[in-house]
């Protein structure tokens, strides 16, 4: 995998590299980029968590991630997902040394990438994070308020969830106000310009069960998980409407969903 050192997010500066497509690293990437071993992996998670200013921590469920062409498609958080406490406890850790060793104050969020029982990270983000956005109506401090809370040293209970959450970033699509009759659920548009491949907002639902996160969204009986295949998207052509692309973003997140608990 070839990374530019900066200005590289969201798959833009990256390039995974075969002996097949080596000529797209032209001459003047060199001295730009560096190179890593590809990791074959299973899956991908974040944890978001904050130091205080007085050492103490706090941390928010482990959440599975789905990206794709590099970009953060869906962040999925229930605490009842198989080897949940495992990946829960290794990333606490791992995330708790660094920030400790560095005296850090405030979010920060951190990536992994799941080789079996093991968890290799693969990003840190000295902020608040695309994969946290469900908690402004998943639990019951947000990520936004958490980090004001840190660097306040404001006291502060153990973070709590209502119930299974799943984030759908919006990316590259107009704004439909019919997103805000979907139960259950809460758009936060951030009100830039749309263009291809830019994340626009988030779509945070919650429900009481896991495999009914969508159900109350779209009909999801045709639908069958497929990681193989990566659930690509199955949006409709030619022309699609605004609300059929937005049920296929959902209907996609619905087996991505139904994957991590079979």
């Amino acid at each position: 995998v070839v990374k530019r050192r900066t200005g590289g997010y969201d798959g833009r500066g990256q390039w995974i590299v075969t002996k097949e497509n080596i000529e797209q690293i032209t001459p003047e990437l060199f001295g730009e980029v560096i190179v890593e071993k590809f990791i074959p992996f299973d899956g991908e998670i974040s944890i978001v968590g904050a130091r205080f200013r007085d050492g103490s921590t706090r941390f928010y469920p482990v959440t599975h991630n789905l990206q794709q062409n590099g970009i953060l498609r869906y962040s999925v958080s229930d605490v009842t997902l198989p080897k949940q406490a495992i990946f829960q406890q290794q990333a606490e850790q791992m995330l708790s040394s660094i920030m400790q060793e560095l005296e850090y104050v405030g979010v920060m969020a951190m990536e992994c990438f799941v080789v079996g029982d093991k968890l290799l990270i693969n990003e840190l983000a000295p902020r608040v994070h695309n994969s946290g956005h469900w908690t402004q109506l998943g639990c019951s401090i947000s990520q936004f308020e958490l980090h004001l809370r840190a660097l306040l040293n404001l006291p502060t209970p153990e973070l709590k969830t209502a119930a299974p959450s799943v984030m759908v970033n919006l990316i590259g699509i107009e704004h439909n106000n019919q997103w805000l009759d979907l139960p259950f659920s809460q758009l936060h548009w951030y009100g830039k310009e749309v263009r291809s491949g830019r994340k626009v907002g988030p779509l945070a639902s919650r429900l009481r069960k896991t495999k009914e996160i969508l159900l109350s969204i779209v009909p999801i009986a045709s639908v069958k998980p497929d990681l193989n295949r990566r659930l690509s998207l199955q949006v409709p052509h030619p022309q699609p409407s605004l609300l059929n692309l937005g049920k296929a973003l959902l209907k996609s997140v619905a087996a991505f969903t139904a994957s991590l608990t079979s």
